[in-house]
């Protein structure tokens, strides 16, 4: 059994013991929230050698499946909507509160959720090439769907800047370099050896993602514990919920097992990382709303690590 392999097969006790870690680490020392500047860093190295393990030629073919990108358009802005609109029934009325978690969970991920999905079995391809679509359409809905829950004052919060900014660091160039390194394979043996090296590094750099989030993260979550725990049980209800709801629609579509399992993972993956600083922009934001999408985070960290191993058994 060769290296990967090993890797591949323990990765579910390797990402629970690093997020375990790195809970405690944040818990019992001071500073550890200084790693937030190493997240987008380590998530770009993640998603560039998950898009490694991604033929870059296959990227053309998925958009003649227009099932695909219609049955993850539903999910996403449709079916998901629906189930948060039914969700935010649990929370109090606390406006700032309600912003947040609706921030959070309206918008769908467009960054490590590919990582997930190929660990789940998924088709990561097909998330992959339509990371664009969900990039637009969340961007003209968000704003709309805000308004009609809670009102065009909260929809003039949303600043949509970040998006651009993500899309661009954690997907246009880690996809490029990642092709690039492809086409040097093919063309160099150190291309190859290189490429090797860089097949062993999937699971390395998604506990290293788990690590430095954890570890940054986990200490916002002290500063309002009120808030918290109001929300927790949206969220994990969000994680039991919104997979399977995702999964029904892609049945409707009649999708194949590993793209309904890809429109799965993108109904259940939300894009916390992205519209954080989002939510720090808006006046007042300190500490509710932070504390509010970290937790999120956190939920959704520990829920993967139940997808990547309950997914594969969808048929």
């Amino acid at each position: 059994m060769s290296l990967r392999d090993v890797l591949e097969r323990w990765q579910a006790p390797i990402y629970l013991v690093t997020v375990v870690l790195a809970a405690v680490l944040a818990w019992q020392f001071d500073g550890m929230q200084a790693l937030e500047v190493t997240i987008n860093p380590a998530l770009a190295l993640m998603l560039y050698v998950t898009f490694l393990q991604v033929p870059w030629t296959a990227l053309r073919a998925v958009w003649v499946q227009g099932r695909f990108l219609l049955a993850l358009l539903v999910t996403n802005f449709v079916a998901i909507p629906l189930l948060v609109g039914v969700l935010s029934l649990m929370l109090p009325s606390d406006e700032l509160l309600r912003f947040g978690v609706l921030l959070v969970l309206l918008a769908p991920c467009i960054d490590y959720v590919v990582t997930f999905a190929h660990m789940g079995k998924a088709d990561a391809r097909l998330l992959l090439a339509c990371t664009p679509v969900l990039l637009v359409v969340q961007m003209l809905l968000l704003p709309f769907y805000i308004e009609v829950m809670l009102g065009s004052q909260a929809a003039d919060w949303v600043q949509l800047g970040a998006f651009v900014d993500a899309f661009i660091g954690l997907i246009v160039a880690p996809l490029a370099l990642a092709v690039a390194t492809q086409r040097w394979a093919q063309r160099s043996s150190t291309g190859q050896r290189w490429s090797a090296v860089l097949a062993l590094l999937p699971v390395p750099a998604t506990a290293m993602v788990l690590f430095v989030v954890m570890a940054a993260v986990v200490p916002q979550l002290g500063a309002a514990p009120d808030a918290v725990r109001q929300v927790l049980p949206v969220y994990v209800a969000f994680a039991v919920l919104a997979p399977a709801v995702a999964w029904c629609v892609a049945q409707l579509f009649k999708l194949p097992a590993p793209a309904a399992r890809a429109v799965a993972f993108s109904g259940s993956t939300r894009n916390s990382l992205v519209v954080l600083p989002l939510a720090l922009a808006v006046p007042g934001a300190m500490p509710v709303l932070p504390a509010v999408i970290v937790a999120q985070t956190l939920v959704e960290l520990l829920s993967e690590l139940v997808y990547i191993q309950l997914m594969p058994k969808l048929r």
